[in-house]
């Protein structure tokens, strides 16, 4: 895939999560997306219950979250963040806006692409880092960690403080 280049600045197109008004997010992607603006939202098919039936959606993986790939630079940004339904732009310095790296952008789709059972959690402390090496997984890569006996995957999305969990079997991974 070949990237928009800005020539004034040399930067290329990243990776940026959004922060937007609660229970907006698929109205948020149209919007953006009619902006020009490559969105991504990723969801999970779950059971909804309600009084008089239940029904599988689409829901957020990410409630409040969505991602986008624009340029760098303060012209789209601003035409970003004029769009209704979008709050701010994540950042760990104030007032300027911290990509997402695409390896983790990348490791979000195949997990989510995938009928393994999900679940996310607060952002883990630096553990072992694994490359997972057979399945439908193959490459994805990110921290091991034990639970009630059974070994599970953690994918970072650093920008956001969370983590994606997938249960493993030790023989798919290897250090990376």
């Amino acid at each position: 895939m070949i990237l928009p280049v800005d020539r004034a600045t040399g930067g290329s197109a990243a990776w940026f999560a959004l922060y937007v008004k609660a229970h907006h997010e698929f109205v948020v992607q149209k919007h953006v997306w009619e902006k020009g603006f490559e969105v991504y939202l990723p969801t999970i098919n779950r059971m909804r219950h309600w009084k008089d039936r239940i029904k599988r959606i689409d829901s957020p993986f990410f409630p409040g979250y969505l991602f986008t790939r624009l340029l760098p630079v303060h012209d789209q940004f601003l035409d970003l963040l004029k769009t209704q339904g979008v709050i701010r732009i994540l950042s760990t310095v104030p007032g300027t806006p911290t990509p997402v790296p695409e390896a983790q952008i990348a490791a979000l789709k195949i997990l989510l692409a995938n009928d393994r059972e999900l679940d996310v959690h607060p952002e883990l402390e630096p553990g072992k880092v694994v490359r997972i090496t057979r399945g439908p997984l193959k490459g994805v890569e990110g921290c091991i960690c034990r639970k009630n006996g059974q070994l599970f995957l953690h994918v970072n999305v650093t920008i956001m403080g969370r983590c994606v969990a997938v249960k493993m079997y030790q023989d798919e991974v290897e250090l990376a």
